[in-house]
């Protein structure tokens, strides 16, 4: 059963990073069936858009976030300085978290600076205005395992009111121990997916996003679904799923624990390719 009036958006990039995935045309084929899925460590570059010293003090959830970012802004052929955005995570920088908590337990705790100002949450946000100029709006959530889901509900409500494109980036990273033990999620894994009111020569999809009581859409494939069920922001990978088919479904994603997000997915007419 699905509950008030769907929002609709049209997908014109999508940026992807996390094991064994390292771009959406990658990700897309493996979705597709058209490569199988082998599982590799998340591979994170630092990220060339930022300046040199922004650069080296960048840590895990900055390099997964921007990375995602300028591959959906690549594939959707806009200026990232002219979007408004919307980010979301269950947890940040989980590494930088670790080192946080080591220093302190330490006899005499000292806190470096770089590490205070990347332990807050909207930490991302910043790097990314910083590596982009951007200075519209950056709106950042964080509902726990639900934080894809309400990114993209945020980011489909903002491209319906305001009618204009808007970038979602949803990023995870994981913890080491002992941490991890108590937050176990698996490896580092980020979605992007750039949104507008209307369609395109490059637009992958039409989505219509609401709220539904329904069953949520697994994996097909084990060691996909694994992933899925590991890493929050991995919920998004049936949504990926269904536009990689490149075939009309609908699909449902995680998101509270009564309630769930449905997306019903229609392809592009002329489909794009991602970056």
């Amino acid at each position: 059963m699905t509950m008030g009036a769907p929002l609709f958006s049209f997908i014109e990039g999508i940026g992807v990073l996390g094991p064994g995935l390292g771009n959406w045309t990658q990700a897309g084929d493996v979705l597709a069936g058209r490569q199988p899925y082998r599982p590799a460590p998340t591979e994170l570059a630092p990220p060339a858009i930022l300046p040199p010293a922004e650069r080296r003090r960048s840590g895990t959830a900055v390099r997964l976030a921007l990375g995602i970012g300028q591959q959906a802004v690549d594939a959707g052929g806009m200026d990232a300085a002219d979007l408004p955005t919307v980010i979301t995570s269950s947890s940040a920088d989980g590494h930088n978290f670790h080192a946080i908590c080591e220093a302190l337990a330490q006899p005499e705790p000292l806190m470096s600076p770089t590490r205070f100002h990347n332990s807050v949450h909207n930490v991302a946000a910043g790097y990314w205005s910083i590596a982009t100029r951007a200075m519209r709006p950056a709106n950042v959530l964080s509902a726990l395992d639900a934080s894809f889901a309400a990114g993209l509900l945020e980011a489909a409500a903002q491209v319906s009111a305001d009618q204009e494109p808007c970038l979602l980036i949803a990023y995870d990273s994981d913890y080491p121990e002992p941490l991890r033990t108590l937050r176990p999620i698996a490896a580092p894994f980020g979605v992007a997916l750039l949104l507008s009111p209307q369609a395109s020569d490059r637009s992958l999809a039409r989505i219509e996003v609401g709220l539904a009581h329904a069953p949520v859409t697994p994996m097909d494939d084990a060691a996909l679904e694994s992933l899925r069920r590991s890493v929050p922001t991995a919920r998004a990978l049936p949504l990926l799923h269904a536009i990689a088919m490149q075939s009309a479904s609908t699909v449902v994603i995680d998101y509270l624990d009564d309630l769930q997000l449905q997306v019903a997915v229609q392809p592009s007419a002329r489909p794009g390719t991602g970056g």
